[in-house]
């Protein structure tokens, strides 16, 4: 067992800094070079999803290193996600995602929302009379067959609130791996880190740096002068203080940047140590949440008439 790995409930290794694939636009021979400069760096770890377009380009990339034995499958740990128009059938989604990226498997599997779409929405913001209603059960049934028939070696979800996580408790013959949420530390998620400590249920955080340049608001966690001070202190940087201090929480953290150098920086992280004082300074930060899910709330078809709905008051 490395340090740079954690050991899920089911026994399966994940690595602790995951390599994000979404960018907008998305560009192909972008996303494999990043792949490809990834690796080299140590990066094993890749997240991508149905919605997000990227999986021939991760999988594309990852196949030529292997092929080139830069690199063997059984050492790569590869994660996607259910988009909600696929809640009716997760096993056919799971095996156009495994065709998506020419692999006979994936390490992770992740309900993307907790939200079902009608079969024909296969973009990123529904219209209002996109939404069905959520039979979790269901799907989650339906990730377990994907579990079964070895199409993946972990199941786990995404933007689930503790509530949510406590619902499917309740009927999951298997528990989630994983839960995928937005963290960094001016959104810190302790009731939902304590709720799945209780489950057994790792949280691993996207965002970790408050999401700067994304196509969504930023909060900017490394731009706020108490992670600057900090850094500081350290001789490092913002980035790798806003990363060691989800680390130093048990999470994994999902990072995005295509920039060679914030690529370094960032696998950097590992060998920063904060101190206490550190950590009790960042617990001081006012919260904001970035990826609130407005797109997923209305009046009418969605299950989730505001905010609070989606999230269950922890916003």
């Amino acid at each position: 067992m490395r340090s740079n790995e954690v050991r899920l409930n089911n026994g399966i290794a994940m690595p602790l800094i995951g390599f994000g694939t979404y960018s907008f636009p998305n560009n192909r021979k972008t996303t494999e070079l990043a792949i490809y400069n990834a690796l080299k760096m140590g990066y094993r770890h890749f997240d991508t999803a149905k919605i997000y377009g990227s999986e021939p380009a991760v999988g594309n990339a990852l196949n030529e290193a292997i092929f080139e034995g830069r690199v063997e499958r059984e050492n790569i740990f590869l994660t996607s996600k259910l988009w909600g128009n696929d809640h009716h059938d997760p096993v056919s989604a799971l095996n156009q995602t495994l065709r998506n990226l020419g692999m006979e498997y994936v390490d992770l599997y992740l309900v993307h929302w907790p939200v079902k779409l009608k079969p024909w929405v296969n973009y990123a913001v529904p219209n209002e009379d996109d939404f069905e209603n959520l039979d979790l059960e269901s799907t989650w049934a339906g990730m377990e067959k994907c579990l079964e028939m070895g199409l993946c070696k972990c199941i786990g979800v995404s933007n689930f609130s503790s509530k949510k996580i406590e619902g499917l408790s309740d009927f999951a013959s298997t528990p989630p791996a994983v839960n995928q949420v937005e963290m960094h530390p001016m959104w810190r998620q302790r009731k939902l880190r304590e709720t799945c400590g209780d489950h057994k249920i790792h949280v691993s955080a996207y965002s970790p740096l408050g999401g700067p340049g994304n196509a969504w608001r930023s909060t900017a966690v490394v731009d706020h002068p108490i992670i600057k001070s900090i850094a500081l202190k350290h001789k490092a940087t913002p980035a790798q203080v806003a990363l060691k201090w989800g680390l130093s929480k048990g999470s994994s953290v999902i990072v995005k940047s295509f920039n060679v150098e914030r690529m370094k920086e960032n696998i950097g992280s590992f060998d920063l140590k904060l101190e206490d004082e550190d950590m009790l300074d960042i617990d001081k930060l006012e919260e904001r949440k970035i990826m609130r899910g407005e797109f997923l709330v209305n009046q009418t078809t969605s299950p989730y008439k505001t905010i609070e709905d989606l999230w269950d008051y922890e916003i």
